[in-house]
């Protein structure tokens, strides 16, 4: 008897994406959708595609996850962001790990396909993205951190061969309030390692994330769309240390 799988989808206004990614894991035998109180309608059009729905308030992501995977019926659990769709062939290979009697495995890394401004991006420090989505939830939860969380597995990981197809970029001004959301996130947790703010930390530093990833990660190659992605890394990095002088004096 094949294992019974919960697809989990944290969103916060994503109405014109959730429909999308429900269709895309609707093999699953349960779809709950976590929601931030979104006010775009993405509820009431998940629950009308028979998505079960919770919702909370958003602190921040290690934490909307943590809350929400006990809450899902089934042990084995595929989380997807709403910006990200199940391939057919990945979709067939979850359903054969699945289909084992015993899975010795208890967490599995899929790699994802990326898009930005309307192209696939094959460099710029994307080449090999992966995280992990498929999980026993008896054996797995998100690291406690504001940013860039991820799995921690007490049990054997295991990598997927088949990709998730991630599309980070609805428009530009969009994904740039997305940066600065994450820039306002990463100065609270550097406030706790990061001394005096220097001009290391404002020119160097987001210097070297334009270098690694233009340079370094081949971002040249994806050309325009890659000099882009180099950019704001840069943009990025000092943002948060902006974001961390103001914090620091109280005028955020």
């Amino acid at each position: 008897m094949a294992h019974q799988l919960t697809a989990l989808i944290p969103t916060k206004n994503e109405v014109n994406n959730i429909e999308a990614v429900i269709a895309s894991v609707s093999f699953a035998d349960e779809i709950l959708v976590v929601d931030s109180f979104s006010t775009d309608g993405t509820v009431e059009k998940a629950m009308n595609l028979g998505a079960k729905i919770l919702q909370r308030t958003f602190d921040y992501h290690a934490a909307q996850k943590n809350w929400a995977i006990p809450q899902a019926k089934h042990d084995w659990i595929l989380l997807v962001d709403a910006d990200e769709r199940v391939t057919p062939e990945l979709k067939k290979e979850i359903i054969s790990v699945l289909q084992q009697k015993e899975i010795k495995e208890k967490a599995f890394w899929i790699k994802r396909i990326n898009h930005f401004m309307g192209q696939r991006v094959h460099y710029s420090g994307w080449r090999n993205d992966a995280v992990i989505r498929l999980f026993d939830k008896k054996y797995s939860r998100y690291e406690d951190i504001f940013v860039h969380e991820e799995i921690i597995c007490t049990g054997t990981t295991g990598k997927l061969k088949h990709k998730l197809s991630h599309n980070t970029y609805k428009n530009f001004d969009a994904f740039i309030q997305k940066m600065n959301r994450y820039a306002t996130q990463q100065a609270k947790v550097y406030d706790l390692k990061t001394g005096k703010i220097t001009p290391y930390h404002l020119v160097l530093k987001p210097f070297w994330g334009f270098f690694k990833h233009y340079i370094v990660q081949s971002g040249f190659r994806d050309g325009f769309v890659g000099f882009t992605i180099g950019y704001i890394q840069a943009y990025v990095v000092f943002m948060r240390y902006v974001k961390l002088w103001l914090l620091r004096k109280n005028r955020s």
